[in-house]
């Protein structure tokens, strides 16, 4: 297989793990926001797992890949979900649930893909190379990443609102402040992952949540085993 091939096997693979990914990652967002009383997402269209609604034109598809050439770290986002804080019934509390619900919706999503690969393996005994068995464990290792470096807690990633939403007011409002350079705190974390400062926060936070996963589907993989 030469170069050409190999970079169009693995954007089939990761395709549709990483939109779905995306894509149910924001949803979720604008559903907690609206559980708490904020319609805002409802009202726009963003409570669906229709990528088109999510994709940035260049956060999700030409920094990742202008990332990869020069050899840093894909890191990409997508549109956010448009959260008014003020419309929620207790905004400084349930802004953290908020927040939190993205990274959530990654741990259910990447649980999924491996009892899909469980199903796979164990049940219709499929090879580990075969195109399926590795989308499903693409999935596992996107959501996982997605899940771990969103909770980072620095704005304006989901763990940084988490934290806000945590802290007393008087600590909250200039820890929230630290949002407003939020281009410069991404590119503060490519360049972090480059040199690998935050390798054993995202590869062990990573390991933690797979290994979660793997407990969870023990027993699928005892019973067909």
């Amino acid at each position: 297989m030469n170069e050409t091939d190999s970079i169009i096997q693995t954007i089939t693979v990761y395709l549709i793990p990483v939109l779905f990914a995306i894509s149910l990652h924001e949803a979720a967002h604008g559903y907690v926001a609206r559980y708490f009383g904020d319609p805002t997402a409802a009202d726009l269209g963003r409570l669906t797992a229709n990528p088109l609604k999510h994709i940035d034109p260049f956060g999700t598809i030409l920094l990742p890949l202008v990332l990869s050439l020069v050899g840093l770290p894909a890191l990409g986002y997508a549109k956010p979900v448009p959260v008014d804080f003020g419309r929620l019934r207790n905004p400084k509390k349930q802004m953290a649930f908020v927040a939190a619900a993205g990274p959530a919706a990654n741990f259910v999503m990447g649980l999924g893909w491996m009892i899909l690969w469980v199903i796979l393996s164990y049940v219709f005994a499929m090879d580990q190379h075969d195109f399926f068995v590795q989308m499903a464990k693409a999935g596992i290792g996107v959501n996982s990443a997605m899940c771990v470096f969103n909770l980072i807690p620095v704005p304006p990633l989901d763990g940084g609102r988490i934290v806000t939403g945590l802290l007393p007011m008087q600590l909250a409002r200039p820890f929230a402040r630290i949002e407003r350079y939020g281009v410069y705190i991404f590119i503060a974390l490519i360049l972090m992952m480059q040199f690998g400062l935050l390798t054993g926060f995202l590869v062990g936070g990573m390991h933690i949540v797979q290994s979660v996963w793997h407990l969870l589907v023990t027993p699928l993989m005892i019973l067909f085993s």
